[in-house]
């Protein structure tokens, strides 16, 4: 073996997300130019990533999956990084090794057997999921949307629900509990798609079907500035949906909610309110969580127990100097701190010092489908601190999108895939149809 591959140091990133692929696309491609380049896998328990804030489009129907999805195995042969299927379930930290479940088939054939991985520097991005804080029956009543495959899953059930309601002309009632960002889009997308497929001949189906969304607080969006909550509460009402403020959930169960007012039927209940790490993550060798899962790392990133252990994302709790709770679990927390593991991680690991993380708060979009779109503008730049509504806002949403596509494609491969996207939005359907 030589002296090149003896060095060469192991780079495991689980959790193919916005965080993990970026990383792992970005430090595989520096590593064509560096000599003894260090070895980048990535491991993820599904076969393809799609950018988590579209899933609510995917679970809509107004995306097509196989257009917004990238395959693992593509991108890793473009990128020049390793990909293995897996699910994360411990890590040996003395022998730096990342244990991997099994992989079985739809029908319970072992695919994979359980194994080990070696790494020198291991980043874990396995990001989040909706928090059902135990309630009774969510686990087996609803539908969440944290993955490419529960977004696929839940828009499969639509749209059989959707045709029984046409086809039989009975009423059809949709919850989606929690206001945040994943509630608000996807209530606004199914007006959307209700509103598509009467222009292909549904004709009735709008008065047929109703849309629940139902939150806790006092406000929708409660990370947002409280004229963008006040509007889109107003803006997804014009639209026909019912929006429930302070209104808890006690349970869920076949035929609907029940809440602390009352039973609300519904044929579909889709659960997106709160977010944790996922609970494994509170069992992993001695590394150290808070009550949602999170590992808690230190500025560089870096593990609280572990220096060869990092977290990036949603499943990483950092707390900055002079702040009160950690980081908010987004896409564009998780962004930043992938690019600063990229820059960094290499030096890291021959021992280099490095600055620690800084976060900038470029505020926050939410769009409602076609119809209307918000933005904060955080803390950055000329208009700090102002809001904007509209077209502005709509495409500053796209174009979030669309960066993140150049960041794992590349500029001109990137610009394709947007020009493709056009050119499907004119030829094909706007809602699935299949």
């Amino acid at each position: 073996m030589s002296d090149a591959m003896q060095t060469q140091q192991r780079i495991v990133v689980v959790g193919g997300g916005v965080a993990g692929i970026e990383i792992a696309t970005s430090l595989a491609r520096r590593g064509r130019d560096w000599p003894g380049a260090a070895s980048v896998t990535l491991i993820d328990s599904d076969v393809a990533h799609v950018w988590k804030p579209m899933l609510h489009t995917i679970a809509a129907g107004t995306r097509d999956i196989s257009q917004q999805q990238t395959t693992f195995l593509a991108q890793a042969r473009e990128a020049g990084f390793s990909y293995q299927p897996g699910e994360l379930w411990g890590v040996d930290r003395s022998r730096r090794e990342v244990l991997l479940a099994e992989v079985r088939s739809a029908d319970g054939r072992v695919l994979v057997p359980a194994r080990r991985a070696a790494y020198d520097a291991l980043v874990i991005a396995v990001g989040s999921q909706a928090n059902d804080f135990r309630t009774p029956g969510v686990a087996s009543h609803c539908f969440k949307i944290d993955s490419r495959v529960q977004a696929d899953a839940f828009n499969r059930e639509l749209r059989i629900r959707v045709l029984q309601s046409f086809a039989h002309g009975k009423p059809l009632s949709i919850a989606i509990v929690g206001g945040g960002a994943t509630g608000v889009e996807l209530a606004a997308e199914l007006v959307q798609l209700v509103d598509v497929a009467e222009g292909y001949g549904a004709k009735g189906l709008a008065a047929r079907i109703s849309i629940h969304l139902i939150e806790a607080g006092p406000r929708l969006l409660a990370a947002f500035p409280q004229d963008i909550s006040v509007a889109t509460s107003a803006r997804l009402q014009s639209l026909g949906v019912k929006v429930m403020l302070g209104t808890q959930v006690k349970a869920a169960n076949a035929e609907g909610l029940v809440l602390d007012s009352g039973v609300l039927p519904a044929a579909l209940r889709v659960w997106a309110a709160g977010v944790k790490a996922p609970n494994f993550l509170a069992e992993m060798d001695g590394l150290e969580t808070n009550h949602n899962n999170q590992l808690l790392v230190l500025p560089t990133l870096q593990t609280t127990k572990d220096p060869a252990i990092y977290a990036v994302g949603d499943c990483a709790a950092l707390t900055l100097p002079d702040a009160e709770r950690p980081l908010p679990p987004t896409a564009q927390v998780a962004h930043q701190q992938a690019q600063y593991l990229v820059r960094n991680l290499r030096r890291q690991l021959n021992g280099e010092k490095v600055t620690d993380f800084t976060y900038r708060d470029f505020g926050a979009l939410v769009s409602l489908a076609d119809y209307d779109a918000f933005g904060s503008l955080g803390k950055f730049g000329i208009f700090k601190g102002g809001t904007i509504r509209g077209r502005l806002a709509q495409f500053s949403h796209i174009m979030l999108y669309r960066s993140h596509q150049a960041r794992i494609h590349g500029f001109w491969r990137g610009g394709l895939l947007w020009l493709v996207d056009r050119l499907n939005a004119r030829l094909r359907a706007p809602i699935r149809l299949d």
